[in-house]
């Protein structure tokens, strides 16, 4: 058996708690079971429809840990006692626990110069900034980029690659007490979500990467060229959803290109920036760690907007 956070309740009213005495996982076929030494959390994680969808509701997709077991059929190059990080795919999840299965293009060696607790904030942020930013967007140097919830986990690393490997004039979106934080990362110009029509002060953007959602998204039409491009990974509207709908501001800006996507774990992105998080070329998030024990204050706290940083629990303190 072993410890693992659990949500009880309703979907409307989730609690969240700590169950001592989970099922330990065993790895199958080409599966791998990390012992879990700190997962991150995503503020809004507990209400995502994948959750409810398990029988026993353990959240959790960004986690760091050690290699336990390897299935019988596994044929990638990780041993047993290799220090890993992962991704678990959205509609499987279950990394808040003392042990996680995770499949072989989910997890990659984590940074060696990054602690568990630094390292198991970083899976979501750096998948979500590669694919929107090298993938999606496909920035050029000298591209002007707006990144809006810019000072969140996926707004620092977006501006990071986007002017510290593609070369990109970044406009960042945030409150003013990250503003020389963010100046510090790459950002060019600083702008306050909290001034009235900030959208009015920015022009000519080649590419919006949108990390808020509404209300913030409908505004960044004004801002980006006649024929560039919006991309969202917050909670867009029901029309930008799986090409369900057209958004309404296409009626004056017909000829922008607009995207909702959500990221997939990508095993060879994760081993790809993890090097640059130990040659300094991307700076890692500013984690807020909590233990086992306090559970249920770690998930209140993720779910404060505005706040720096990720949240982490921690299930094996790290050495001083």
């Amino acid at each position: 058996m072993m410890k693992a956070v659990e949500v009880l309740g309703t979907k409307a009213n989730p609690e969240v708690t700590l169950n001592p005495a989970v099922p330990k996982p065993s790895p199958k076929n080409g599966e791998i079971l990390i012992k879990v030494h700190a997962a991150g959390l995503t503020g809004d994680e507990i209400t995502w429809w994948e959750l409810w969808e398990h029988p026993i509701r353990i959240p959790g997709h960004d986690i760091s840990g050690q290699v336990a077991a390897l299935g019988p059929e596994y044929k990638g190059d990780l041993k047993v006692g290799d220090d890993v990080f992962s991704m678990i795919h959205g509609w499987r999840g279950l990394g808040q626990a003392e042990y996680a299965i995770v499949e072989s293009a989910e997890v990659a060696r984590k940074p060696q110069s990054l602690s568990h607790a630094q390292a198991s904030a970083l899976p979501i942020p750096l998948l979500t900034a590669w694919e929107a930013v090298f993938e999606r967007a496909q920035v050029q140097r000298g591209w002007r980029v707006l990144v809006t919830g810019a000072s969140g986990a996926v707004g620092v690393i977006v501006v990071q690659m986007a002017s510290r490997l593609a070369g990109a004039e970044v406009v960042a979106l945030a409150s003013e007490q990250h503003h020389d934080s963010l100046r510090r990362l790459g950002a060019s110009r600083v702008v306050d979500y909290n001034t009235p029509n900030w959208e009015d002060t920015i022009r000519g953007v080649d590419v919006v990467i949108d990390t808020v959602g509404s209300p913030v998204l409908g505004k960044t039409w004004k801002t980006v060229k006649s024929n560039g491009h919006i991309i969202t990974v917050g909670q867009p509207p029901a029309a930008w959803e799986y090409g369900k709908g057209r958004p309404e501001e296409l009626d004056d800006f017909p000829n922008v290109k607009w995207l909702f996507f959500v990221v997939t774990p990508k095993a060879e992105t994760l081993d790809k920036v993890a090097r640059l998080v130990d040659d300094g070329t991307i700076q890692p998030i500013a984690v807020e760690v909590f233990p086992l024990e306090k559970v249920v204050q770690a998930h209140k706290y993720a779910s404060i907007r505005n706040r720096r940083g990720k949240v982490v629990i921690e299930f094996v303190p790290e050495k001083k």
